[in-house]
């Protein structure tokens, strides 16, 4: 079995996570973290709307990542993103890292919204 590895060009994946932290381009950030191909930030979660509408016209999808399992995002939370033209998909963070990454590396504009796991 041949295997390509993947480039990331200005992106920066995600390398790991753990309780409280996400390791993302070699770099260990401690806490909530939104990752898009220009960079990454803290997030102060669901109430943070702000940080995920600023990525309009960036990124086409955003990915939250609910924690350990999987849970459904506040409406205000996604009604603001959709209205801004961004779409919005939650699943668990560990399935929000792995797809950013997949996506990224193909060259898509997603970005991962990412609560950390227990």
């Amino acid at each position: 079995m041949q295997l390509t590895e993947m480039t990331y060009d200005d992106a920066r994946p995600f390398d790991g996570y753990g309780p409280g932290f996400f390791r993302v381009g070699g770099d260990v950030v401690q806490g909530a973290v939104i990752v898009h191909p220009g960079g990454l930030r803290g997030w102060q979660g669901y109430a943070d709307i702000d940080a995920l509408t600023a990525l309009a016209g960036k990124v086409d999808v955003i990915f939250v990542g609910t924690g350990t399992e999987i849970a459904h995002v506040p409406r205000d939370l996604r009604e603001a993103v959709e209205a801004a033209g961004l779409g919005l998909e939650a699943m668990n963070t560990p399935a929000a890292c792995r797809t950013y990454n997949v996506l990224v590396g193909e060259g898509r504009r997603v970005a991962a919204a990412v609560l950390p796991v227990d």
